[in-house]
């Protein structure tokens, strides 16, 4: 179990494997972004993405994906996230791209106020299979502190 004194600043992972279907970016964006161009190739190619693309939200979504079957594998004493900052949608995601994730701790601090928990901030960059970057973030996670023996 990975606790966060075992958290370094400047440790860096790289993980995930998520295949985009046609079928899901539609889903997605029929119930949770029901712009044009998330919905019909024929409205897509009438602006700047050119063809049918993943809603930012639903990029969101997939990248959570495969932070949660990461965390499955590696197990980490962690107690979820007070929220992202820095969220930017870098390229359009399109149906057929295979996303990837990479993350860098960038800091980390232990909880004033909770001593039984810190805080740690990691900037993750999201990549197509083409190594291009499609979206950044820095997120911040809480972790429980190592127990007492």
């Amino acid at each position: 179990m990975q606790y966060f004194e075992d958290i370094a600043i400047g440790a860096k992972a790289s993980f995930g494997s998520y295949r985009v279907t046609r079928e899901e970016v539609i889903d997605f964006a029929s119930r949770y972004d029901p712009q044009p161009f998330h919905l019909s190739d024929e409205a897509a190619a009438q602006t700047h993405f050119g063809r049918l693309s993943a809603s930012g939200w639903h990029t969101c979504a997939m990248v959570m994906s495969m932070i949660v079957a990461n965390l499955k594998n590696n197990k980490q004493a962690g107690l979820g996230s007070p929220g992202v900052d820095e969220l930017r949608w870098l390229k359009p995601v399109y149906p057929g791209d295979t996303l990837r994730c990479e993350t860098e701790v960038i800091e980390k601090r232990q909880s004033q106020s909770r001593p039984e928990m810190g805080i740690f901030k990691s900037r993750m960059t999201v990549f197509n299979q083409d190594g291009v970057a499609v979206m950044s973030m820095v997120s911040n996670g809480l972790i429980a502190t190592r127990p007492k023996q």
